[in-house]
């Protein structure tokens, strides 16, 4: 039996990872004329998830049934289902930040980049911009938690 090198396998880890990245359904709710949900709706397809795109011009109902408070909201809101789950991510919540959480699985409603913070994806991608993700229960009682940091992790 041949020995696999930690190239070989790390190619072939990293070949299931864009799989399982490529199987997962991603629903994106943005409005039509902004730019950078589309930058950022883009930057998910490219990652290998399988975009859906609903353009709706006032997303305060789907923000609502997604369970995303006013301090949490960010200009579009995406469900990323899992099969298993399904995770809310509002706002330009990054990709590493994505795949922590398909990494864990913690137990919450999603994550949030509340505003538009510059340089996160979508709003020029700088790798150096730092910002915070909040993971949330979507109960009003839960005060979200910084999940990420950008530019430090």
């Amino acid at each position: 039996m041949k020995t696999i090198t930690r190239a070989a396998l790390a190619t072939l880890l990293s070949l299931f990872a864009a799989q399982a990245a490529a199987a997962q359904a991603m629903t994106v709710y943005k409005t039509p004329w902004c730019g950078c949900c589309e930058d950022w709706t883009q930057a998910m397809a490219r990652a290998g998830y399988e975009v859906t795109t609903h353009d709706i011009e006032d997303l305060t109902m789907v923000k609502k049934q997604a369970g995303v408070s006013p301090e949490m909201e960010g200009c579009h809101t995406a469900s990323l289902d899992l099969g298993s789950r399904t995770y809310v991510l509002e706002g330009h919540v990054p990709l590493q930040a994505i795949e922590k959480l398909m990494a864990e699985l913690p137990d919450n409603r999603g994550l949030a980049t509340p505003g538009m913070p510059s340089g996160s994806l979508g709003m020029g991608e700088d790798e150096d911009a730092r910002y915070d993700v909040y993971a949330f229960t979507g109960r009003q009682s839960d005060a979200p938690v910084v999940y990420y940091e950008a530019g430090r992790d």
